[in-house]
């Protein structure tokens, strides 16, 4: 690979954090206007979610235990409260 090789910029703690309570207001706010009922919506897109931020951990290359949040840990979570929520159902 000839050129200039440019590093993926890695984000702070608590810029994870903001991307992911926006992400999370952003997902229940689609979930209210689901057909299948708020419980049901919300969970199937908080599991789309934590796929969605798997993928972009591993396009990323970021380190599943680092010392800062990473997607993985924003995937873990959306897993964790998706389940929760769809325990509910």
């Amino acid at each position: 690979m000839d050129g200039p090789h440019r590093a993926i910029p890695q984000f702070t703690s608590r810029q994870v954090l903001s991307r992911f309570v926006l992400r999370l207001a952003l997902l229940a706010t689609f979930a209210n206007f689901g057909n299948q009922g708020f419980v049901i919506t919300f969970s199937t897109l908080l599991a789309l979610a934590a796929i969605f931020c798997s993928i972009v951990a591993t396009l990323r290359r970021e380190a599943l235990l680092g010392p800062d949040l990473t997607h993985w840990d924003e995937a873990a979570v959306n897993a964790a409260i998706g389940y929760a929520f769809g325990a509910l159902a």
